[in-house]
């Protein structure tokens, strides 16, 4: 994913060109009678718009809003997967989020340009006018899965209302935003890597991707048993593969299919480290001799799952399923509110 910008007259592919070197990223696309260096052409706006949808590309239009808006018509779909898109007129005078202002991070992006070019970002989302802590905002900010859309909404509600809402978290967290209470109410929301079962009827569920999931495996295991094993050990201890960010093992092991189709079916990266660096990994793991022989070290989920975890902490030690053994390590968090930052 990355942001691409559009114009369509001299004046505003000038301002889409500074714009994206203020922005250090980015390219500028335009028609083909106003194409110059460093500019990207196409022949059809609609086209080229439903092919931004699909990569889920960031779009800045440096045009009137009214242009913007018919090109992203026929593409809009979803608040929670829409991209964002921002409209900025030639003049740079003002900055509008058209879509996605939230979870998109158009809001975000919008005032971005507006501090770039000295500009007015002009937000409209009813819990910015307010000041209030917008959850689905931040959630996104945060990389963090949205469970429950409809939850969302009604935390929203709730705190324009100016009614408290109710918190939970495994994690350590700092002070709570204004009008957010440390309790089990709904409305309220939970950041966890736990599964939505656990928590009361309409509460909005977060997961943050903060569990690294170690593999050991015999060689060449179809793929669906590999994946069945893993899922079943996540549910068996109540976590949530919306909260995996990693799948880890031993470079003996980076040619296997069912560890990498898994990594490919859930969206994360498959990451391998040597024995050396399995065997320097701190803590108390559950040896085997057998391993130890045919590894060079004397256990490769717990120790894979931890290294890839930034040394977290171990939920669930070494489970051997069908010929698969699995560990899960989370790593280290404090939930940040104060800053938007999570980490």
């Amino acid at each position: 994913m990355s942001t691409v910008l559009t114009a369509f007259t001299l004046r505003g592919v000038a301002l889409a060109l500074r714009l994206r070197d203020l922005l250090g990223e980015g390219q500028v696309w335009t028609k083909e009678k106003f194409k110059e260096n460093g500019i990207l052409c196409y022949n059809s706006l609609s086209h080229w718009t439903g092919e931004q949808f699909r990569l889920g590309n960031d779009i800045i239009f440096v045009s009137a809003a009214g242009i913007a808006v018919r090109a992203i018509a026929p593409y809009v779909r979803d608040k929670l997967t829409d991209p964002a898109v921002v409209s900025v007129d030639e003049l740079g005078q003002f900055v509008v989020p058209l879509l996605s202002g939230h979870v998109g991070g158009a809001n975000r992006l919008a005032r971005r340009v507006a501090n770039l070019l000295g500009a007015v970002p002009v937000i409209s989302t009813a819990t910015d006018l307010n000041r209030c802590f917008a959850v689905d905002e931040w959630a996104a900010a945060q990389g963090m899965t949205i469970e429950n859309r409809s939850a969302a909404k009604a935390v929203s509600a709730a705190l324009l209302a100016g009614e408290s809402v109710g918190f939970q978290s495994e994690l350590p967290h700092d002070q709570l935003p204004e009008g957010v209470t440390d309790n089990p109410g709904v409305p309220g929301f939970a950041v966890t890597c736990e599964t939505e079962t656990r928590f009361p009827a309409g509460m909005l569920v977060l997961h943050p991707q903060l569990l690294a999931v170690g593999i050991g495996c015999k060689k060449d295991l179809p793929p669906e048993q590999v994946e069945e094993t893993v899922s079943m050990v996540l549910k068996e201890h109540n976590l949530s593969p919306k909260s995996v960010f990693a799948l880890a093992s031993i470079d003996l092991k980076q040619d296997e299919e069912g560890i990498r189709r898994l990594g490919m079916r859930w969206g994360v990266p498959c990451r391998f480290y040597s024995a050396a660096q399995l065997t320097g990994v701190p803590g108390n793991f559950t040896p085997s001799s057998f391993v130890q022989t045919v590894t060079g070290v004397d256990n490769v989920c717990e120790r894979s799952a931890v290294l890839c975890a930034e040394n977290g902490e171990l939920l669930v030690h070494k489970t051997a399923r069908n010929g698969v053994t699995v560990a899960v390590a989370r790593k280290p968090c404090f939930v940040r509110f104060s800053s938007g930052e999570e980490g």
